[in-house]
């Protein structure tokens, strides 16, 4: 007789524990009904009516008229000026070299037409010293010159309707990472309350959640585990599981993690950390299915570290090189808008690929340290693997289509920006799309059909990221990041925090909290004006600029705590064999880790090379 295996038990199979669920529902309902500070009024007038009230000082002072009375090429040049401002991009310079690529991205409507008078007018019209004089006047009317206490009417009741939405953001927060921590409702549920507090509160229309909802982020995940999927049916996992580690001579845990952090940390620098994950999920649940023995028929220890080693290996490499993430792109576009100092890809890895290279022990020691799996020779794996291998044969047709089109797949997102920025595709096809592309291949060549991915991919995860981006772009869209970095670092500067060392210290121990509640790039998008800002004005001129900017982004990456702070974690969640504090266990340690290594980099590595001639600080 057949002995039937029991389903395995997983948070998904919980009901909503009243007790627990009760504290973060109460808690959101305080914050919401809470009088509403004075900083989120300030903040939310600052993002619903500063961009108005800067266009028309603009407008007003280089053509006499308000914003909406401007010619479209008028209003246009004043559009640009204002988004450079935000940007801290304060020269004349910086605004030459803008172009209708950059409009676009900037979500500021522009044609041909339009941009080559606005263009002409500020080359010929203005020059250096009037041009900065104005954006300097400007940002000061934005930061200082408007006030709430002013405001009437229209504007009011705008300023009013930022600074709820912010409320509301801030209140969400903190029932979304109560509600993951403690597991008190199915964590799929928690995305689709993020939604529905969203359009009760008016912040978004149910069209815009919506849209949220698939965003291509969310594509990527689905179309991640959907491929995983076919490897696992076809047994191609086995076949790589077993290349990558059949020359070990003792394929024990330890250094199957080890190679793990060897392999994807610096890779991580210059690939995708989502498709890296995607990648090596497979593998890690193929060794540790087959290192179970009738003796030992369930190691949860095991699966756990396996799973947790894939991620925060991803996790670690991004800030290796400008490649490893959008954050490091952002922060050195930032500092060269703002101070019109430039960064090199290669310099940036002189000064960063050391601390991926000092955090692969240090992560591999934790990983090891804080969990004890019973299992700890795999070589059985092996064995079982060569065995299973040895009854498939050569390559049959399923499994050489799923390799062909893994294959292709990968390239296109190692290589679909590039493509499209050097003209050779004529859309931004986006890494999504070409994970879903792959996941459809796959049931076109016949390799999989529905049901596979029915029953093989984890759904849940797939709502629960998408919840995850909704939150993210809320708290970055509503000024709620923005308020939330701007009142720490102001509490924190009377201390003596103002300056050196221990701005750094602070500036990246804010970044590395937003980051785990939001996406690694807009947490650097929020944090970065500020943090650079604060710097510029601590140590002008000095190196202590670009050492700030690359800490920033570093920083940004220390998402290790939360399954929603980056898609690694998302990723191997879905296997089925994490519980959301499992992240927590290594992830606090790393944390506070990764910050100090970060301080003692800056500290004597950085300080001792230098910043090409520039002074120190």
């Amino acid at each position: 007789m057949q002995q039937t295996k029991s389903k395995k038990i997983t948070g998904y199979d919980k009901y909503v524990d009243w007790k627990i669920f009760i504290v973060p529902v109460v808690l959101f309902f305080v914050f919401i009904f809470m009088p509403t500070p004075y900083g989120m009024k300030d903040v939310g007038m600052e993002y619903n009516i500063g961009q108005k009230s800067v266009i028309n000082l603009i407008t007003e002072s280089l053509f006499g008229v308000k914003g909406n009375e401007a010619a479209q090429w008028q209003l246009l040049t004043a559009q640009i000026m204002e988004q450079n401002m935000q940007m801290g991009a304060l020269n004349r310079k910086r605004y030459l070299k803008r172009d209708i690529k950059w409009c676009s991205s900037n979500k500021i409507e522009a044609d041909k037409s339009n941009f080559e008078k606005a263009y002409a007018f500020i080359d010929s019209q203005i020059d250096d010293q009037t041009y900065l004089s104005l954006m300097q006047n400007a940002l000061k009317h934005r930061k200082e010159g408007l006030k709430y206490e002013n405001l009437t009417g229209s504007d009011k009741k705008s300023a009013d309707k930022g600074a709820w939405h912010i409320k509301v953001a801030i209140a969400m927060s903190v029932f979304v990472v109560l509600c993951f921590l403690t597991e008190c409702i199915p964590l799929p549920g928690v995305a689709f309350c993020i939604g529905l507090i969203l359009v009760f509160t008016g912040v978004l229309s149910r069209k815009e959640v919506a849209m949220l909802y698939w965003d291509d982020a969310c594509w990527f995940i689905m179309g991640s585990l959907m491929f995983a999927a076919a490897f696992v049916k076809t047994g191609v996992d086995k076949r790589v599981c077993l290349m990558m580690f059949k020359k070990l001579a003792t394929p024990n845990v330890k250094w199957i993690t080890l190679i793990f952090f060897i392999i994807i940390t610096p890779l991580a620098a210059f690939i995708s950390d989502h498709a890296l994950a995607a990648m090596f999920l497979p593998i890690g649940m193929l060794l540790y299915q087959n290192s179970l023995t009738r003796e030992t028929p369930d190691d949860p220890e095991l699966a756990k570290m396996l799973m947790i080693t894939i991620a925060m290996a991803c996790n670690l490499g991004g800030p290796g090189s400008p490649s490893g993430g959008a954050r490091n792109v952002i922060m050195m576009t930032y500092l060269s808008d703002m101070f019109g100092m430039d960064i090199g890809y290669f310099q940036w890895m002189i000064y960063c690929f050391p601390f991926v290279m000092v955090m692969i022990p240090i992560g591999w020691f934790f990983i090891n340290f804080r969990f004890k799996p019973q299992i700890h020779s795999l070589a059985p794996a092996m064995k079982h693997l060569q065995t299973e291998i040895g009854k498939m044969g050569d390559w049959n047709r399923s499994q050489i289509w799923a390799l062909i089109i893994f294959v292709v797949m990968v390239f296109f997102w190692f290589t679909e920006k590039t493509f499209y920025e050097m003209g050779i595709l004529p859309i931004r096809m986006g890494i999504g799309v070409v994970a879903v592309a792959g996941a459809v291949a796959y049931l076109l060549t016949g390799v999989v059909n529905w049901r596979d991915y029915q029953e093989k991919v984890d759904w849940g995860v797939v709502w629960l990221y998408a919840g995850a981006i909704i939150f993210g772009r809320t708290l970055d869209s509503t000024g709620a990041a923005y308020w939330l970095a701007r009142s720490v670092l102001d509490a924190l500067a009377p201390l003596g925090m103002n300056a050196g060392l221990p701005l750094m210290a602070l500036s990246n121990g804010m970044t590395a909290i937003l980051t785990n509640l939001m996406a690694d790039g807009p947490a650097a998008a929020a944090i970065g004006p500020i943090t650079l800002n604060m710097a510029g004005l601590a140590h002008p001129g000095t190196y202590f600029l670009p050492f700030m900017a690359m800490s920033t982004a570093i920083a940004s990456s220390f998402a290790y705590c939360l399954i929603i702070g980056t898609p690694p974690n998302a990723i191997v969640y879905a296997s089925g064999y994490l519980e959301p504090k499992d992240f927590l266990r290594v992830g606090i340690p790393l944390w506070f880790i990764t910050n100090i290594v970060l301080l003692v980099l800056t500290g004597v590595y950085w300080m001792v090379i230098g910043f090409g001639e520039m002074p120190g600080f």
